[in-house]
């Protein structure tokens, strides 16, 4: 089980297949536009163009026990027929990169017990976990942050930032990259697991301190909304893999 193919090799997939060729994994990579192949070979990965909205065979790329999907792609007919091919090939492992976008403000602690919103996101995470020809673990994370992606950087001309009392769910894109090689190394499959800090600062407390750090002008608030916000519990992960967030504490980090 040392072939993986990554599907999406920007932001997160990227660094993503680097960490797993240090760590002798033989990966294949995708991207949709052709002058970042170039870029992913230089690194030693071995690159594929795949869009999953075209109507193409991928048996190549497909050539892999486990299947990391990393798109934020939500075209639920392209999901079927990947779907399809991924049953006719080698894959005998796949994981999901889902969001933790898919609980509701409920004014409470989420766990993966808790309902979710029925959005394309999760239709999409049925389609695979339903799917009796590999077996799927879906990776539920929070708001994405580390490397060129910086949170002084959101929210820029004005833009507001809802539910200022509310508390922040985030990951960092190490803490990401690690808990994917925790589930592939445990052979842990046929799990949902929410990824996210265990540190939750309040979104006004978050957001200032992160422009006050780049030099950058003071965050604008909507204050007069209906007070909702929800916590992410990483519980899971951390009992089932044993995992110790690298960066739990999310103010040392900005």
């Amino acid at each position: 089980m040392n072939r993986v193919s990554i599907l999406g090799c920007g932001w997160l997939g990227k660094p993503l297949a680097v960490s797993l060729l240090e760590d002798g994994f033989k990966v294949k990579g995708s991207t949709t536009t052709e002058d970042k192949l170039a870029d992913l070979k230089s690194h030693g990965i071995e690159s594929f163009m795949v869009d999953i909205k075209d109507f193409e065979e991928y048996e190549d790329f497909l050539d892999a026990d486990i299947l990391i999907i990393a798109i934020t792609s939500k075209d639920m007919d392209g999901f079927e027929r990947l779907i399809a091919q991924i049953q006719d090939s080698e894959i005998q492992k796949v994981i999901f990169i889902s969001s933790t976008s898919v609980y509701k403000m409920m004014n409470k602690i989420m766990t993966e017990e808790d309902a979710v919103l029925e959005i394309p996101l999760t239709e999409i995470e049925n389609l695979l976990k339903e799917n009796t020809f590999f077996e799927t673990t879906i990776i539920r994370f929070s708001g994405l942050f580390g490397g060129e992606r910086h949170p002084a950087n959101w929210f820029k001309n004005g833009r507001k930032i809802i539910q200022p009392r509310g508390f922040v769910n985030m990951i960092h894109q190490e803490d990401c990259i690690e808990i994917i090689h925790e589930v592939i190394t445990q052979n842990c499959w046929n799990e949902i697991f929410n990824a996210c800090s265990n540190h939750h600062p309040t979104r006004r407390e978050f957001y200032t301190i992160a422009k006050l750090s780049m030099g950058i002008e003071l965050p604008q608030f909507e204050e007069n909304e209906v007070y909702e916000w929800k916590i992410i519990s990483s519980k899971k992960v951390q009992r089932v893999l044993g995992y110790e967030f690298i960066h739990d504490d999310l103010l040392k980090l900005i």
